[in-house]
């Protein structure tokens, strides 16, 4: 797999369009902070860590409004083949500041608001609105 954060927002599009309540995925220690970043924003009810050290899942639990998932789309930006950074300047607002933009800065993985506050740019990784 040579994009693992593209195969992670693939999974939770797929799962919210078919409208199953869980999605599991292979844990990483970036996929859990994009998760609690997800939770945190209310696009997922709640994010779990199952499993030993070696074969670790990362479970979440969507959030659905009726019969329509409340994440209406994901978007992967920096890939592996070209990556997308930005400074403190240009930060991307999604659906003029409707949406997220998560970013992978030197203080950990935050979203595109908390960024700005905290006047550190860094590598887009995806938007989700």
């Amino acid at each position: 797999m040579t994009d693992p954060i593209a195969d992670f927002l693939t999974c939770i599009r797929n799962a919210n369009r078919a409208l199953l309540p869980v999605v599991e995925v292979p844990h990483s220690r970036l996929k859990e902070s994009i998760a609690r970043l997800l939770k945190r924003e209310g696009y997922v009810v709640d994010y779990v860590v199952e499993g030993a050290a070696a074969k670790r899942r990362l479970k979440l639990r969507l959030k659905f409004e009726g019969r329509k998932g409340v994440i209406e789309g994901l978007r992967r930006v920096s890939t592996p083949g070209l990556r997308r950074y930005t400074g403190t300047e240009e930060i991307p607002r999604v659906l003029g500041g409707l949406g997220v933009a998560i970013l992978s800065t030197p203080r950990g993985v935050l979203t595109g608001t908390e960024a700005r506050k905290l006047k550190v740019g860094g590598e887009v990784l995806c938007y989700v609105w």
